[in-house]
C-alpha cells in the first residue's frame, strides 16, 4: 500500500511539473524514479486521480490534474449517490456486503470505487440490490467502516 501511495504522489508531482502527453512518457518518468509499474496499473492510477488531457494550445494535449473545487464536487456527487442508495453494511473477514435499494447497486459500487479508499481491492455490483466489496489483506470490516465514516460522516452501520 505504501508503494501505491508513493507512486500516486509521484504521478501528481510529475504531471504538475513536466509536460506529459502520453502514458508511455509518464511510465518512463516513473521508472526513472524507481517505480516498477505496468501500463494497466498506471491507467488505474490516472483514473483514480481523475487525470484528464487538455489542449496545450499548440500541437497536442497534455495530462492535467483536476482542480480542488472540481474534486470536491465530484466527491460530493459520489457521497450523495452512496447515501441515496445504501440500506445497510455488513462484513465477514475481507468481504463487505452493502445492501442497496432496488436499482442502486451500480451507483453505490461506483461511489465506493471512486472515493479513493486504499483499503478496497474492488467492488462487484449485484444485478439489483447488493454490492460486494473485497478488502485488501489485513483490512477488517471495522477499519473499512471507520474509513467510510471519515469520507461520509453521516454514514450509519
Amino acid at each position: 500500500m505504501k508503494e501505491r501511495l508513493a507512486r500516486l504522489k509521484a504521478v501528481r508531482k510529475l504531471i504538475k511539473t513536466c509536460r506529459i502527453d502520453s502514458q508511455d512518457m509518464l511510465l518512463g518518468y516513473l521508472q526513472k524514479e524507481g517505480f516498477a509499474v505496468t501500463q494497466a496499473t498506471l491507467s488505474r492510477d490516472l483514473k483514480l486521480l481523475k487525470v484528464g488531457k487538455i489542449s496545450d494550445g499548440h500541437s497536442g494535449y497534455t495530462y492535467s490534474l483536476p482542480g480542488e473545487e472540481e474534486l470536491q464536487e465530484t466527491e460530493r456527487t459520489y457521497i450523495h449517490d452512496f447515501m441515496r442508495g445504501y440500506i445497510s453494511i455488513e462484513w465477514n473477514g475481507p468481504l463487505v456486503v452493502i445492501k442497496t435499494y432496488s436499482g442502486h447497486s451500480d451507483s453505490v459500487a461506483l461511489a465506493v470505487d471512486n472515493l479513493g479508499l486504499d483499503d478496497v481491492l474492488g467492488t462487484i455490483a449485484g444485478r439489483d440490490n447488493v454490492v460486494f466489496v473485497a478488502l485488501r489483506e489485513g483490512v477488517t470490516g471495522e477499519a473499512f467502516m471507520a474509513r467510510m465514516k471519515e469520507s461520509i460522516p453521516d454514514l450509519e452501520d
